[in-house]
């Protein structure tokens, strides 16, 4: 990107025009944990409030019908961004719920051959964030499975050779790029270690949809989720993608309106995916601005963006590792590395290190970003994480340098 494109995408986020702490301007280094909305996202949600806002399949009249198609074309729109078909996708409040809305379900004795049991096996990794780990745990306990791990190695990679799969392996769900380590996990490689064995795969998406061109086809994985507002959209929406033939044999997780195909007083038939999937009054809103974010960001290219974030964190990681005492967990160059960048500083705990930061108007996160396994396998209780994005500059990573170096030299005093 050149610097005028930069600049005319940072005009498009409004946000970033404020200042913070007497006058500072804002720098946000932290969309891995939420990211900005450009304005043409809000307009599109207002739009539709404004002037098509009706529930939608079920009225007859015009604004039901209006509302329908808007759902509906967001739902082409996201399905394309990602590499699905239509109806293999539907919406739910977030990744989270997305998650676990699979690991529930392939825990339903209504899923055929999909259904785990006592006595199958359940294989997560260390690198999981807590939505991708705790719906695991919690399926074992409900029916007697045994979960598993893969370790990570010392540079926060998945150690794919720390565990051995058997035929007892039902599922392997993991993380497509790590939001502590920024770790970008070779997936066409997991989903042939799961294929051999028989076993399903669930992709944790949100870190790697946002950043880079994902195509769930031809990462050939059976189930996925992502967010919407990790990826310039609206708060409250996520995505549950699974392949055709997997949503055809699952049950619905939530029952009640819109998702039935007959309702009698002793029984219920359901409606084909991806409705069956989608109870009751749906975040249409959300779903709109969803689909608009998936606009903005191929407007720019999943591929321009990849590269420019590339250039970013790469300035970073040298930026970074030039400050004496900070260590960086995860790869040290940006070789199969997203932008998820945490370190520590000797001497300093991330939560002190994040107030001085933030006089300094530097936006990161603190802590152990939903992820305590990881941070216990690399030896740390936690961490200070700055996450970039298509919008940030080199400016914004000299100052996160520059406020580190002041804390550095204010606690040596």
């Amino acid at each position: 990107m050149s610097p005028a494109e930069i600049a005319a995408i940072r005009k498009d986020f409004p946000v970033l025009a404020r200042t913070v702490r007497n006058g500072k301007p804002v720098a946000y280094l932290d969309s891995g944990a939420t990211s900005q909305r450009p304005e043409k996202v809000w307009r599109a949600e207002e739009n539709f409030v404004l002037s098509t806002n009706a529930p939608v399949h079920r009225g007859a009249y015009q604004l039901a019908e209006e509302a329908t198609d808007a759902y509906e074309h967001a739902r082409q729109t996201i399905a394309r961004f990602v590499g699905a078909d239509d109806e293999e996708i539907a919406f739910t409040s977030g990744a989270t719920a997305a998650l676990n809305e699979i690991a529930y379900l392939l825990g339903d004795d209504r899923s055929g051959d999909l259904t785990v049991g006592a006595g199958d096996t359940i294989v997560v990794t260390q690198l999981e964030h807590h939505a991708n780990l705790v719906p695991w745990q919690e399926l074992a306990r409900r029916t007697g499975a045994k979960l598993t791990w893969f370790s990570v190695t010392d540079d926060g990679r998945i150690d794919t050779d720390s565990i051995e799969l058997d035929e007892s392996v039902k599922v392997v769900a993991f993380t497509h790029q790590s939001n502590v380590t920024g770790a970008v996990t070779d997936v066409r490689a997991m989903v042939a270690k799961a294929k051999k064995v028989g076993a399903v795969t669930v992709l944790d998406a949100c870190q790697s949809v946002p950043h880079q061109p994902v195509d769930f086809h031809e990462l050939d994985v059976d189930f996925a989720a992502f967010s919407g507002h990790k990826m310039c959209g609206p708060t409250g929406v996520g995505v549950f993608y699974g392949k055709k033939e997997h949503l055809r044999v699952l049950p619905p997780f939530l029952t009640g309106g819109s998702m039935v195909e007959l309702v009698h007083m002793d029984h219920t038939t359901y409606a084909e995916p991806p409705q069956r999937f989608e109870a009751g009054t749906q975040m249409t809103s959300q779903v709109v601005g969803l689909g608009a974010a998936c606009d903005y960001l191929s407007a720019i290219g999943m591929d321009t963006i990849a590269a420019r974030e590339k250039e970013l964190t790469g300035y970073a990681l040298e930026s970074l590792s030039a400050i004496a005492g900070l260590t960086i967990l995860g790869p040290a160059t940006t070789a199969q590395r997203g932008s998820a960048i945490s370190f520590n500083v000797e001497g300093i705990h991330p939560h002190d290190l994040g107030q001085v930061l933030d006089d300094d108007g530097v936006c990161i996160r603190v802590g152990h970003h939903c992820a305590w396994p990881v941070h216990r396998a690399m030896c740390v209780q936690a961490t200070a994480r700055a996450s970039l994005y298509l919008y940030n500059t080199e400016e914004e990573i000299d100052r996160l340098a520059r406020a580190i170096e002041r804390a550095r030299s204010f606690f040596a005093r």
